[in-house]
């Protein structure tokens, strides 16, 4: 009967030490105070501004959701090629954002129409701006094939407007990711009322916007005319009364009103991440679409196409038969027989011609290849990391003045670089902050990274070479990745460039200049559908065939689930 009694007690307490624990855990709602210091949050008196009502990242323009997780990367069905570049390994991926289609002929078009205005090519000075980002139409030429009419039209002419862009290379991608970047949050801040609406269409090549010149310095955004950035339209988070002074985080003084700010940060929750290209990893995950089975064999890598099933025609009674992407069918055979059996296209296609996959993303298999952030080796180094795998890592910082200030781009040190064709593009636009390579002084005592070029970490260049001595400078022509080398102009220069060819004896094509495509093309045989395969190309060369769409990292929760089980709790 006493241990009866001693056991309800102890069940008593408990029940109640559970209720006094889980009080205290809640007894608080930290939402407009400080868990740390109990000071008030967004106190019209000041102290400390913080948004407590974000909601989450929510998909910026033309991107889709992709949730993350684990999945087989690399080649699991035969490996008919005998490549043995892409063996499988274990990933997990971060959840991101992805257009739902390729960047399309209207959408470049948009980014050579800003800069034909902004960087009119009839001045000297900025001419290699717009002729830098001209896609090559010339691609479509061959000595035995007449292709003239896409020579010609291709890029301009409305009836290709929808169209995946081609011609265009890796470094051309990068460059249009960044422009897309900035229009994107310069639209957001017009939006939240922090910038005059006039300004995404009247500016010069001294007064263009950069995200993270605004994020540094917003007093130095569109050349310094901060007259530009103050004359939004008036709304409750621009008052126009009682107006007084900050310093932004660069030291510059910033007009105010009612002692609100009129710039925003990044704990303001209004900018949105880069636009980039994905990475192997993500592009990868994304095109298999693993979200949508729960087969546990084909979660562990056996699923082969974007869709499921084994085979490129679709099995569904109302659309049997119907090819399921844009490729290569046989020798002369680039879309079917007319009118029966045809896959609709002969060349590219219209974007969204084809059903999407799991994740609702449109072409990941056939009608053009894409361009990929990483840099090409054969082997993916599983062993040193398995967790957002990418290979292409240059850290750099801002460029500082004697001062402190960050050093902004101007019109007269625009940054620009040779590539190996000969063709000169820019690489730092005006409003830009100027980038340098880190140093030791931020290496020292890290064990995460010791260098800024992290491109060739781990790659078998040196210390995998039989040839490889620690202490002695050795022959580049004995080294495993001895690429051809090409001189590059000076900084600033406009001319021209000629290529000058590497005549040394080389044995191999493969650099830290070399990046990865991913997916088959209009052009290719089913093979390549799958998108475990992996290509290579130079990152400033471009073909028929090869195209490109921006990822968006996420910021926050894996998955809104994951933010409404946060706010029940």
């Amino acid at each position: 009967m006493r241990m009866r009694k001693k056991t309800a007690f102890r069940a008593i307490f408990t029940i109640a030490l559970g209720v006094g624990l889980v009080g205290c855990n809640n007894s608080k709602n930290y939402k407009n105070s400080s868990r740390a210091t109990g000071w008030s949050i967004n106190s019209k008196d000041g102290g400390f501004q913080y948004d407590t009502d974000y909601k989450e990242q929510e998909p910026a323009p033309g991107l889709v959701f992709i949730e993350g997780g684990t999945f087989t990367m690399g080649q699991v069905q035969d490996d008919v090629m005998h490549d043995w570049n892409n063996t499988p390994t274990q990933q997990h991926i971060q959840s991101f954002y992805m257009d739902e289609t390729e960047v399309t002929n209207r959408m470049y078009l948009e980014y050579l129409d800003w800069l034909k205005r902004v960087f009119p090519p009839s001045e000297q000075n900025y001419r290699n701006i717009y002729y830098g980002a001209l896609p090559d139409t010339l691609v479509w030429r061959n000595r035995l094939g007449y292709n003239e009419t896409m020579v010609n039209n291709y890029l301009r002419h409305p009836a290709y407007g929808e169209y995946p862009v081609v011609g265009v290379s890796w470094v051309q991608a990068a460059e249009f990711s960044k422009w897309r970047t900035d229009r994107v949050n310069e639209k957001q801040l017009v939006d939240a009322g922090y910038i005059s609406e006039e300004t995404l269409y009247k500016t010069d090549a001294g007064a263009t916007f950069s995200t993270e010149t605004y994020i540094n310095a917003p007093s130095r955004v569109y050349g310094g005319n901060t007259e530009m950035t103050q004359s939004g339209k008036t709304s409750q988070k621009l008052a126009q009364n009682n107006t007084t002074t900050q310093t932004d985080p660069q030291g510059n003084t910033v007009t105010t009103s009612s002692g609100k700010k009129q710039y925003v940060q990044r704990k303001d929750g209004i900018l949105y991440p880069e636009y980039r290209l994905p990475t192997e990893a993500e592009w990868e995950y994304a095109a298999l679409g693993l979200v949508g089975i729960r087969d546990y064999n084909i979660y562990r890598g056996r699923k082969k196409y974007p869709w499921d099933g084994r085979y490129t025609r679709s099995g569904d009674l109302r659309k049997q038969g119907d090819q399921l992407a844009n490729f290569k069918q046989g020798a002369g055979d680039y879309g079917g027989i007319a009118g029966w059996s045809d896959d609709g296209a002969d060349i590219t296609a219209p974007v969204m011609s084809y059903e999407a996959n799991d994740f609702g993303l449109y072409d990941m298999a056939g009608n053009v290849a894409e361009w990929v952030a990483d840099v090409y080796r054969p082997i993916v180094d599983d062993e040193f990391n398995d967790f957002n795998y990418y290979r292409g890592n240059v850290y750099t910082e801002n460029a500082i003045n004697e001062d402190g200030t960050v050093q902004v781009v101007g019109v007269d040190n625009i940054k620009y670089d040779t590539l190996s064709t000969g063709r000169v593009v820019a690489r730092n636009l005006p409003g830009e902050i100027l980038q340098k390579p880190i140093t030791e002084d931020e290496t020292y005592m890290r064990t995460n990274f010791s260098k800024s070029d992290n491109r060739n970490f781990r790659d078998g260049d040196k210390s995998s070479s039989r040839y490889y001595q620690p202490f002695q400078d050795t022959d580049n022509s004995k080294r495993m990745y001895n690429s051809p080398d090409f001189d590059r102009l000076a900084i600033g220069d406009t001319t021209q460039a000629k290529p000058k060819y590497d005549d040394k004896e080389r044995t191999t094509l493969i650099s830290d200049d070399v990046r990865v495509y991913k997916g088959g093309s209009w052009k290719d045989r089913a093979y390549w559908l799958d998108p475990a395969q992996r290509r290579f190309l130079p990152q400033d060369m471009a073909t028929d065939y090869i195209g490109f769409r921006n990822a968006m990292s996420k910021v926050g929760a894996k998955s809104m689930d994951n933010v409404k089980r946060a706010r029940s709790n």
